[in-house]
């Protein structure tokens, strides 16, 4: 229930929803006692019972509105029309009065549940929108220790479940209405029988607590085995190639066939609980009812202190209480499985940024001068990456990185964008440490083209305009022609209309990554950031890439983390890093005189392309 709590604050938005959704309820739960007791004069008619009384009781007060009143005027009413009328229509009038109580009860029910799932797919609405916001404010260090499969399944699935669970909660306001004036017209017409029906309702409470331990944390055991199981879809899906060129099918089926076996065994586990607790309490329910006909048949047969009609109107109210009893036991195991379910969910939305802007951050607007690495330690879990770096970048200029693979250069660009904060040092944008600015207007200073290009399944002109909220259709042209972009999109069908598919899996690679320029070229940013952005490509899409890079860098300053180094000879600094640290540094030129680490990258390339050639 403590976490049900924290959801009364989606309830605001809908509050006019549950007002109406508990008003229909509390008089579906009246129709509900009425539509039973309506029976009793049908009853009274079909077999004659009862007084024929022809003076029409005087209403003295509230004080004497008791079950005998009402009898005594239904005695009238029935004995007045069967003289009047006869006894056939009569019975029809009494029939049309059942028939309305009952249409009633079902309008009301209908318009509750209705009233009460638009307030519930509204909740389930915000709830997904608050745990989507919550996703994209949350810092990259947090989805690299998370399983994507997993978060999808607490973001969809998991919600899914608070939805069902919430919803049989707020509809439990009827239940209990429904017991209670039920409870009221069976103790008006006998208070003895009311007292069986009061020892089946604890009875049922305790089965129901038994019954029902284990299945919340059996029900997070699900839920988390579900987004392992997700997680492994995803991995397959996305490396499906790669398992059929090892020939590893019967790997992936086995661990797959693992994770439905586990899930499977809970769910029975589960489903047996489920399963036995309805029958339990409708047998209980069913036992009790069955005392009530021998005690009851004894007041009607022997003590004669009830009539027959008004003991058959109580049986029937007697069995009507067992489906709001069972709707009871459901909805408390849908509770416990919601709980379960919001955990998860909560976990996400629980989670702290440690990137998160400080109180009155600085806003920037532009780039003046250079930013800075000032004595810059990192790492990412245990050993550091960086280790007292230092290194400023000037306005204006290109600083290319290099080195071999895990010496920090793709470090630099995360710290830069503020993807993760230093351990120790500071970064510094045009003398404003970047802890000390807004993060939005940080990145919005910079652009960035990895080596991964990666699009979404949308238009070439969507893709290009990420981010844009004003789109141009002759700007978004004039960035991918600078990108060398248009010449291919133009021979497309619908052009920039074109869907990319599922990350860009419909163009090549050259085309992906030209686009991913021409997006950042639309963005124009003063800072681009290129990490090893031709490295994925063949020859003759590099140099189209590398036009394109070169057209874009014209006029900003760019940071170019560089595989191959003849795209970068052209840098105003050249940075070789290893093992975090800067070893050299200088132009191309000033680096071969060296004859150091540099020369030896680039004689090692130069060799490799001659003997390509």
């Amino acid at each position: 229930m403590k976490n049900f709590k924290r959801f009364l604050k989606y309830l605001i938005p809908y509050r006019k929803y549950q007002m109406l959704s508990i008003l229909f309820n509390i008089l579906y739960a009246l129709f509900s006692s009425l539509s039973m007791l309506s029976l009793l004069p049908m009853i009274k008619v079909l077999f004659n019972e009862g007084e024929k009384l022809k003076v029409k009781p005087v209403f003295r007060g509230f004080k004497d509105f008791d079950l005998n009143y009402i009898e005594n005027y239904l005695n009238y009413f029935i004995s007045t029309m069967n003289s009047s009328k006869g006894p056939l229509i009569t019975l029809i009038t009494i029939v049309g009065f059942v028939l309305s109580t009952f249409l009633l009860k079902n309008v009301f029910n209908y318009l509750s549940i209705l009233y009460m799932t638009y307030l519930n797919n509204g909740i389930l609405k915000d709830l997904r929108q608050d745990v989507y916001n919550k996703v994209l404010s949350l810092n990259v260090g947090f989805f690299s220790n998370e399983r994507k499969g997993d978060l999808i399944a607490r973001m969809t699935s998991d919600i899914n479940t608070i939805k069902v669970s919430f919803m049989s909660v707020l509809m439990m306001i009827r239940e209990p209405l429904t017991i209670l004036f039920t409870l009221i017209a069976m103790i008006a017409i006998s208070w003895k029988l009311t007292i069986f029906v009061f020892f089946f309702i604890p009875v049922s409470g305790i089965l129901i607590s038994k019954l029902s331990k284990g299945i919340k944390s059996q029900s997070g055991d699900i839920f988390t085995l579900e987004g392992h199981l997700l997680s492994n879809i995803e991995e397959t899906l996305g490396g499906i190639k790669i398992i059929k060129n090892f020939t590893a099918e019967n790997y992936f089926s086995k661990k797959f066939q693992d994770f439905t076996k586990h899930i499977n065994d809970l769910n029975n586990s589960i489903g047996k609980v489920i399963s036995l607790s309805a029958p339990t309490s409708e047998f209980v329910g069913i036992f009790v009812i069955s005392i009530l006909l021998i005690y009851g048949g004894s007041l009607v047969l022997i003590d004669q202190s009830i009539s027959g009609g008004a003991f058959m109107a109580y049986m029937g109210l007697a069995y009507q209480i067992l489906t709001p009893a069972k709707a009871i036991t459901k909805a408390h195991h849908a509770l416990q499985g919601g709980n379960a379910a919001y955990e998860r969910v909560a976990f996400i939305l629980d989670a702290e940024n440690p990137l998160k802007d400080i109180p009155n951050a600085k806003v920037i607007t532009e780039f003046k001068h250079e930013i800075k690495f000032n004595n810059v330690s990192f790492k990412y879990k245990n050993d550091y990456v960086l280790k007292n770096f230092n290194l400023t970048i000037p306005k204006g200029k290109i600083v290319a990185l290099v080195g071999e693979s895990g010496s920090g250069k793709s470090t630099i660009a995360n710290l830069i964008t503020r993807f993760y904060d230093v351990n120790e040092g500071s970064i510094t944008f045009d003398g404003n440490d970047i802890k000390n600015v807004t993060t939005k207007s940080l990145r919005e200073q910079m652009g960035i083209v990895a080596q991964d290009s990666i699009l979404f399944n949308d238009t070439i002109a969507n893709n290009i305009s990420l981010g844009i909220q004003e789109i141009n259709e002759e700007k978004i042209k004039e960035a991918a022609k600078i990108a060398n972009a248009h010449n291919f999109i133009s021979n497309f069908p619908k052009k920039y209309q074109t869907n990319v598919g599922d990350g860009g899996g419909l163009l090549s690679g050259g085309q992906r990554q030209r686009i991913a320029i021409a997006r950042a070229v639309m963005k124009n940013p003063p800072i681009m950031i290129l990490d090893e952005a031709t490295s994925a490509l063949d020859t003759e899409s590099e140099k189209l890439v590398q036009n394109a890079l070169e057209n874009m860098m014209e006029d900003r300053t760019s940071i170019v983390i560089a595989h191959r180094l003849s795209t970068i000879q052209n840098a105003d600094l050249i940075v070789v890093m290893k093992d975090g640290s800067i070893i050299e540094q200088g132009t191309h030129e000033e680096l071969l005189k060296m004859h150091g680490t540099y020369y030896n990258l680039v004689s090692l390339q130069s060799l490799e392309l001659y003997q390509l050639i």
